[in-house]
């Protein structure tokens, strides 16, 4: 509908040209040709079949400029409002223009490189196959489309059509990102070897962003797209944890995948490796095992350091900002507002950050009308504040409105608070109880993962709440008279063993009602630690649960309704081909509700001091957060575990030895156990002398792997195709160093062994 809605304003605005007044006198700014509307603004640009100007390295852009009456806004220059489109989209017609000119803003939008008329169509390469040589789609590089804005808007200034200290950026999701990251630059542009160098126009005016008002951004391509769940929204810094790989959001990586690739041109995979879309989506399509692969750390490095605003440096204050962001936002969630706000507030108390939450933004949401209409007034305040000086300064706070079903009711809100640290001044705790509950392999149920989809969304789906195999799960008691409201991130700290390396849990918090269905309020997918206490939270929801309804945490082994197939479009989540079971421990559930502490009867407590995290380097709370406790002191809070039978690790001993399609190995449980823990058995392995072959090849794998005291055995492995072919034939390897992981609820255990070549490998 949003692109359907798009393409009508250009059809729209292509008729309002026909009969218009003559262009003999009309302005041309950045070279684009121009029609003096009805209205006496300015129309400069055209969609059939584009209006291409040249950007900084010559690459072809079309682009769309409007300019006010200037009978009543005279001849410039004017405050500029830069617009930006999303994903697989193309510049703004004309239609979503007019609301800023005829505010008397001077507005430019584009079609980002490598996109549609921007050398992604097969005609813009013809129409200017020098220009578009090798230019391909970047994914928003702060070195390339960014700098394609910045400019542009420099061209304006220097045409006397902009004011170098008046701009604005806007835009919605990929549009967000770019303007995200303009207000991170502010003044600042960064060249193609990274270097940051003061914005100025080409003929030399110094450029400053002064507002910028994105709706559902990222601030970390690599987190939202590939979420590793060590985000924390009271932690002051929240960078990409590489030692944890984020699990791949499958339907909405290949989803995006398709759609800019049928909008634009990538890259062949692996010739670019500053935009090499192709080679990233593929590779973690692939799946685990993620740590040791030198791809994926090279992807991990270039997206964090080039295509992600927080990571741009932040040694000065970003321009003022109000970040919209949606709460039932599958693909871009609020963390990437928090991320970027709680360390921004944390440096520069005074900086002017506005939040505003809702039920709005990508799929799940509703997008109901009364909702973007807050949205878009907030907008306007900003932006005519701080292009314009009018109206009043706007507040530097958190506004949220609350999802409620069906969509034909009005959302619950506005709630407002000073900081997102005080939006919900009451807290609930769910205690999990001394039994421990285990999350299988293969636990969880398809139906309720499709019903609970993203691509083919429905917001308000509401499957069975029976308790899905497999997985563990965490009731509150029935909300008493009147109902609470959870409005941030659910909190879980828990006990957590045998995850092994990059296994993965898929925690959702689910409202069951009475009848037996269950609305989902919130889902995280977390990478574990192998063992021990952990922190989490899911991703922040905003839900009222009424009298009678269960909040349920459930935690499961992936949130997805299929295989792990390429190009699958249906799992939010890809299933880790390295899962194994998880024993959960002695859980505690916090929510974050709008009642205040004492509310209900007593049921509303004071929210507990954050726990702070010891799996990553130094932590500190963010502005306005109040106390908090180390791991430890939470871990010695806790009553003691019951005494547990003794059981140990499996042994492996080499060499391995390959042949046909197998790897073989002997395992053992030593003589003296009470008994060893099933485990997970995987070698990867590099030939000598060829690393750059070999790097990173995993060799074979094998979950369930058993062996009783005193009685070792020899395991048979199906050897992987990459394998296969590393060993096969007369120049294949004949010998080479293997590294043998072996994970269990006992722990991990990591083993050099030998791989030898005992018979011809097919």
């Amino acid at each position: 509908m949003k692109r359907f809605s798009v393409l009508l304003a250009g059809v729209l605005a292509v008729f309002c040209l026909v009969g218009a007044g003559s262009a003999s006198a009309d302005p041309t700014p950045l070279g684009i040709s121009c029609t003096q509307m009805g209205d006496d603004s300015f129309q400069c640009g055209s969609t059939s079949p584009r209006s291409t100007t040249e950007t900084w390295d010559g690459t072809p852009i079309d682009v769309n400029v409007a300019l006010p009456d200037p009978g009543t806004f005279g001849n410039g220059p004017y405050p500029l409002v830069m617009m930006f489109h999303g994903y697989g989209q193309s510049k703004l017609g004309f239609a979503g223009m007019t609301h800023y000119t005829d505010q008397g803003y001077a507005v430019f939008t584009m079609t980002d490189r490598g996109m549609y008329e921007s050398c992604g169509s097969a005609a813009s390469v013809a129409a200017d196959p020098d220009g578009c040589a090798g230019k391909y789609v970047h994914m928003l590089d702060t070195r390339y489309e960014v700098r394609d804005a910045q400019y542009f808007a420099g061209e304006l200034v220097d045409e006397g059509f902009a004011e170098p200290d008046k701009i604005a950026a806007t835009g919605a999701s990929y549009g967000g990102g770019m303007s995200m990251a303009l207000a991170a630059l502010k003044d600042r542009m960064m060249t193609t070897d990274g270097l940051l160098v003061p914005w100025s126009s080409p003929n030399g005016t110094p450029m400053s962003l002064a507002v910028a008002a994105p709706l559902a951004p990222w601030t970390d391509l690599a987190y939202s797209l590939s979420p590793n769940g060590r985000i924390l929204d009271y932690l002051r810094d929240n960078p990409y944890d590489p030692s944890h790989p984020g699990v791949m959001k499958q339907s909405i990586v290949n989803g995006l995948y398709l759609a800019g690739n049928t909008a634009g041109r990538y890259a062949p995979a692996g010739t670019l490796p500053t935009a090499d879309l192709s080679g990233w989506r593929n590779r973690m399509d692939e799946g685990e095992p993620y740590l040791s692969d030198i791809r994926f750390t090279a992807m991990l490095a270039e997206t964090t350091t080039y295509h992600s605003s927080y990571y741009i440096d932040h040694s000065q204050a970003p321009a003022p900002m109000l970040i919209a962001e949606g709460v039932t936002d599958d693909i871009f969630p609020l963390d990437e507002a928090l991320r970027y706000s709680n360390r921004t507030l944390s440096q520069y108390p005074g900086a002017d950050i506005g939040l505003v939450f809702g039920d709005f933004g990508h799929q799940r949401a509703q997008n109901k009308g009364a909702d973007l209409a807050a949205v878009s007034n907030l907008q306007d305040q900003w932006i005519n504040y701080y292009l314009k000086g009018t109206g009043s300064k706007p507040a530097n706070n958190v506004v949220a409105y609350t999802e409620v079903c069906p969509n034909t009711t009005p959302s619950a809100g506005p709630f407002t608070a000073s900081n997102w640290a005080s939006i919900a001044p009451g807290e609930i705790t769910v205690e999990g109880g001394d039994a421990d509950q285990t999350i299988e392999p293969n636990g969880g149920s398809a139906s309720v993962a499709t019903a609970f989809g993203v691509i083919a969304s429905a917001p308000c789906a509401s499957p069975s709440a029976d308790k899905e195999p497999g997985t563990a799960n965490y009731d509150s008691q029935p909300a008493p008279a009147g109902g609470y409201t959870v409005l941030g991130s659910p909190t879980v700290v828990a006990d957590l063993e045998g995850a092994g390396w990059e296994s993965e849990i898929a925690a959702r918090l689910v409202d069951v009602a009475p009848n037996g269905t269950k609305q989902l309020v919130a889902r995280q997918l977390y990478r574990p630690n192998a063992g021990g206490y952990q922190v989490f939270q899911l991703h922040p929801g905003a839900w009222k649960f009424e009298q009678g309804h269960i909040a349920r945490l459930e935690l499961l082994p992936k949130d997805a309704d299929s295989a792990a197939t390429p190009n699958n479009l249906s799992n939010y989540g890809r299933p880790s081909d390295m899962q194994q079971p998880i024993t959960v421990h002695d859980l505690v559930l916090r929510l974050p509700v709008t009642e205040s502490p004492g509310a209900l009867g007593g049921l509303v407590k004071a929210p507990a001091p954050k726990i702070l995290p010891d799996d990553r380097g130094p932590v500190d709370l963010a502005s306005g957060y109040g106390s908090s406790q180390t791991m430890a002191a939470w871990v010695a809070s806790r009553p003691g575990p019951e005494p547990t039978p003794t059981v140990e690790k499996l042994k492996v001993a080499g060499p391995a030895k390959a042949s046909g399609k197998k790897l073989r190995l002997k395992v053992s449980c030593p003589a003296g156990a009470g008994s060893c823990a099933t485990a997970r058995i995987f070698f990867e392995g590099a030939a000598k002398g060829r690393k750059a072959r070999g790097v990173g090849v995993l060799i074979a794998s094998k979950g369930g792997v058993k062996a009783k005291p005193g009685s070792p055995k020899t395991i048979a492995f199906r050897l992987t195709r990459p394998a296969r072919k590393l060993l096969r034939g007369r120049k294949g390897v004949k010998k080479m160093p293997v590294k043998a992981y072996v994970t269990s609820t006992a722990g991990e255990s990591v083993k050099k062994l030998t791989l030898k070549r005992v018979g011809k490998v097919k």
